[in-house]
């Protein structure tokens, strides 16, 4: 991990990975066993739920 922190809360990453059917892995043998896939799947699913909670710069 980076100086600067985390860019994903552990309840976030846990949220998605329960969401994408990733946390039982998770739950057995830790954020070490997720494939690289399901990981940038994880990612993906944080910035679409970042993007929708940045506000439109309404085409300025």
């Amino acid at each position: 991990m980076s100086r600067r922190g985390r860019l994903i809360t552990e309840s976030l990453r846990t949220e998605i990975a329960k969401e994408l059917g990733v946390y039982d892995q998770v739950a057995r043998e830790g954020w070490g066993s997720v494939s690289s896939r399901d990981c940038g799947n994880i990612v993906k699913k944080a910035i679409e739920i970042a993007g929708r909670n940045v506000p439109s710069s309404g085409g300025k």
